[in-house]
C-alpha cells in the first residue's frame, strides 16, 4: 500500500454529478477526437459501452460486526490474514483516520444509516433485544430510502439492529429485499456439528428475536450464517438489474458468538488457543465473503462501475480476549480511539486511485458520499462527500468530530483529543459475573454525579493514548469543552431508550463508569 496521497482522475475543479460516470478507459470523459475507420472498433465501442448502461454506479457497502484495525493485514494486522481485503485496500483508498459516531453496535448503525449523529434523534444507546416495540425514529432518511429515490434498488442482507417492528423494519426504511437478522446479532450455526468449533456454550437454535428473516418470514439457515450471507449477496448481484443497485452486506462477523466451521479453523490450526483460532476462522470468513463479491463483480462486468466501501461498526470487543486494535488504546464500548477508530476502505476503478488518506473521517460521510455520486439532492448538517476531499485532499473533510454516551463525551480536531468519563463512587469490585453494574430502575443519570475524568491527547504523536496532557494545556482542554457544548446544545435532549449497560474500568488510577 502505498504511502503517497491519493487523487482522483478528475480535473481540479469539483464535478457535476454527471462526471462521476466512468469513461471506456475507466476515466472520467475529456475532450478528444475519435475517427471511427473500422466498422470492427464501432462494433467494440458499442460493447464496452453497453457495460456501463448506468450513469450512476452500483454501490457496494460490505460492513463487519466488532472488526478491529489489528485484525487487517492493510492496517498493519500479522496474524490473521486479510488477502481480499488488503486487495480491496491496495487497489482503492485506505482510510487511515476513519470513526464510527459510537463505540457499540446500534447507536453507530443509526448514525451511519442517518448520516446524522444519533444523538440527534435519540438513538443513543445499544437497544440490547430489552425493547421491541420502538426502533430508529422513521423521520430520520436512511442510506437505502435515499438511494431508492434516486432510482436504485436496494438491497439489506445481514444485521439490522435498529428495530423490529413493521414501522422499523428494513422493508419500511427504503430496502426493496432484506435477508438477515433484525436483532444485534444470532448463533452461526448448530455448534453440536462434527465440523463446528465453537467457545463458549451458546444456544442450539435460533429463536423468534434473533432468526433469519427472508422479507418478513422466518426461514431455517443451515449453512455457516457468514457463507450464507455471501450466497444471497452473490445471488443478488448476478440478478438481472433494470437500474443501479445498493447493496448492504452487513455481517454479524466477528461479534460473538465465537463459532466457526473446520473449513475456516484449518487455517489456522497452528493457533493453539481455542479462541485464537476461531476468531482468526471468523474472521477469516469475513475475508473470503470480500473476496466473492469482489469477484462476482469481476465476473459480471460490474467492478469498474461500482463503489465498493468496507468498514466496520465499532473497534474490537476486548471482552473476547484476542482481537486487535492494534497500537490504540480501548476496545469496543471504550470511547478511547480502539473503540471508535475503524478501517475504512473505498474502492471504485473507474474514479479513484490507490492511497492513504490521512485525514479524519467519519462513517457519517458515507451518507454525503452516496448522494452526490447517485446524483441526490439529499444533505446532512454531519456528512460530507469524501471522493471531492480525495480529490482536493489540502481540505479538511471535518473540523471536529464528537462522540456522546450519555455522561461520556469526546471530541478531536486535528490533532488533539479530548476525553472525559465519569468518575464512580463504585469499585471494580461491585462488578457481577457479567462485568456489569445493575443499573438504577430508570437507567442511568445522563450527568456524571461524581464529576469528571478529563484526559487530552496529542494524537499526532501519542496515537495510543498514553499521555495525559490534560494539565499541561489548559487551553486547548478549554476550547475543546466549549467547541463540544456547542454542538451538545444541538442535540436531542432526552433518548429513545435509557441506558442500561454499564461498566467500570480504570484509567489515570481513576475509576470511570462506562455507559452504553
Amino acid at each position: 500500500m502505498s504511502d503517497r496521497k491519493f487523487s482522483i482522475r478528475t480535473t481540479n475543479e469539483i464535478p457535476p454529478r454527471k462526471s462521476y460516470a466512468p469513461s471506456l478507459d475507466g476515466r472520467p470523459e475529456q475532450p478528444r477526437l475519435i475517427t471511427l475507420q473500422f466498422s470492427s472498433l464501432f462494433i467494440f465501442l458499442t460493447i464496452s459501452f453497453a457495460s456501463f448502461a448506468f450513469s450512476q454506479p452500483n454501490i457496494v457497502f460490505i460492513l463487519a460486526d466488532d472488526l478491529g484495525v489489528g485484525d487487517v493485514g492493510a492496517y498493519g494486522g500479522k496474524v490473521i490474514e486479510t488477502p481480499h481485503i488488503d486487495a480491496l485496500a491496495s487497489g482503492g483508498a485506505l482510510f487511515s483516520q476513519a470513526y464510527a459516531t459510537h463505540p457499540v453496535c446500534s447507536p453507530s448503525r443509526a448514525g451511519l444509516m442517518s448520516g446524522r449523529y444519533q444523538q440527534r434523534h435519540g438513538w443513543e444507546f445499544n437497544p440490547a433485544g430489552r425493547d421491541r416495540n420502538t426502533g430508529m425514529d422513521d423521520s430520520q432518511i436512511t442510506l437505502a430510502e435515499m438511494l431508492h429515490d434516486a432510482g436504485y434498488t436496494t438491497s439489506l442482507i445481514g444485521k439490522w439492529h435498529l428495530g423490529y417492528l413493521p414501522a422499523f423494519h428494513p422493508l419500511s426504511r427504503g430496502f426493496d429485499k432484506f435477508f438477515g437478522v433484525l436483532a444485534g446479532g444470532s448463533i452461526f450455526i448448530d455448534q453440536s456439528r462434527p465440523d463446528v468449533e465453537s467457545v463458549g456454550d451458546w444456544p442450539l437454535v435460533r429463536t423468534e428475536s434473533n432468526g433469519i428473516h427472508d422479507q418478513y418470514n422466518l426461514v431455517r439457515i443451515d449453512d455457516y450464517l457468514t457463507d450464507a450471507f455471501t450466497e444471497q449477496a452473490v445471488e443478488f448481484i448476478k440478478g438481472e438489474h433494470e437500474k443501479p443497485f445498493f447493496l448492504f452486506l452487513s455481517h454479524t462477523t466477528p461479534h460473538t458468538p465465537l463459532q466457526a466451521t473446520k473449513k475456516y479453523t484449518a487455517r489456522y490450526k497452528h493457533l493453539k488457543d481455542p479462541t485464537a483460532r476461531v476468531y482468526a476462522a471468523m474472521v477469516a470468513s469475513l475475508d473470503d465473503s470480500v473476496g466473492a463479491i469482489v469477484n462476482t463483480l469481476s465476473e459480471t462486468k460490474r467492478l469498474r462501475d461500482t463503489l465498493i466501501v468496507f468498514s466496520s461498526d465499532n473497534g474490537c470487543a476486548g471482552y473476547i480476549g484476542v482481537c486487535s486494535n492494534g497500537e490504540l488504546s480501548g476496545f469496543k464500548r471504550y470511547h478511547n480511539e480502539g473503540g471508535i477508530r475503524i478501517p475504512l476502505i473505498l474502492h471504485w476503478p473507474s474514479q479513484i486511485e490507490p492511497g492513504k488518506y490521512p485525514k479524519m473521517v467519519s462513517l457519517l460521510d458515507l451518507m454525503a458520499t452516496f448522494a452526490e455520486v447517485a446524483g441526490s439532492e439529499h444533505s446532512t448538517e454531519d456528512s460530507v462527500d469524501l471522493i471531492r476531499f480525495l480529490k482536493n485532499p489540502d481540505g479538511n473533510p471535518h473540523k471536529y468530530l464528537y462522540w456522546r454516551s450519555s455522561p461520556t463525551r469526546a471530541i478531536r480536531d486535528d490533532r488533539w483529543k479530548l476525553l472525559e468519563y465519569a468518575k464512580s463512587s463504585l469499585s471494580i469490585e461491585q462488578l457481577d459475573a457479567a462485568r456489569r453494574v445493575i443499573p438504577p430502575k430508570d437507567g442511568w443519570p445522563r450527568q456524571a454525579t461524581e464529576g469528571y475524568l478529563t484526559l487530552l491527547y496529542d494524537l499526532k504523536n501519542d496515537p495510543g493514548e498514553t499521555k495525559n496532557l490534560a494539565k499541561k494545556y489548559p487551553e486547548i482542554v478549554l476550547r475543546l469543552q466549549e467547541a463540544y457544548d456547542k454542538w451538545n446544545k444541538e442535540l436531542s435532549e432526552e433518548s429513545i431508550l435509557p441506558a442500561m449497560r454499564s461498566t467500570l474500568f480504570k484509567i489515570d488510577g481513576q475509576t470511570v463508569q462506562l455507559i452504553f
